[in-house]
């Protein structure tokens, strides 16, 4: 399993890291050609692999939810999905505010195992709800 670590939206550590990722035209590419961003309201989760970034999570905190969007995972690789989903799932443990995330479809399956549901679909996304325990 990938290494997991937590970095403020804008700390140097993250664009160190990440920058050669964001700034790659196939990456890029695997984001439907979105741009990724970050401000101070997001956390990132950032798996590593033998010292190499293999994907990342940003984390948009709200007032009302947490929003998983734009990330990456190298060669959709199940056990960083894994990793970074149970790593999201600690940190947020018994947060009140819900956990959604827009999910390209592809993904959906590794999102279903870790609880989300599907609240609505578009042609290339889903948006996902993680359900709590007592719904």
């Amino acid at each position: 399993m990938a290494v997991v670590v937590k970095m403020s939206g804008t700390s140097p550590e993250l664009y160190n890291c990440i920058a050669p990722l964001v700034m790659n035209p196939e990456i890029i590419k695997y984001n439907h050609n979105y741009p990724f961003k970050t401000n101070d309201s997001f956390i990132w989760f950032v798996a590593f692999s033998a010292n190499q970034v293999v994907g990342f999570f940003p984390v948009e905190v709200r007032k009302k939810s947490l929003v998983i969007n734009n990330y990456y995972v190298s060669n959709d690789d199940e056990d960083v999905f894994v990793s970074l989903l149970d790593a999201v799932d600690n940190d947020f443990l018994g947060e009140e505010r819900g956990v959604e995330a827009v999910v390209q479809k592809p993904h959906e399956s590794y999102f279903r195992t870790h609880g989300f549901e599907i609240e609505r679909a578009w042609s290339l996304y889903l948006k996902m709800r993680k359900k709590h325990e007592n719904e």
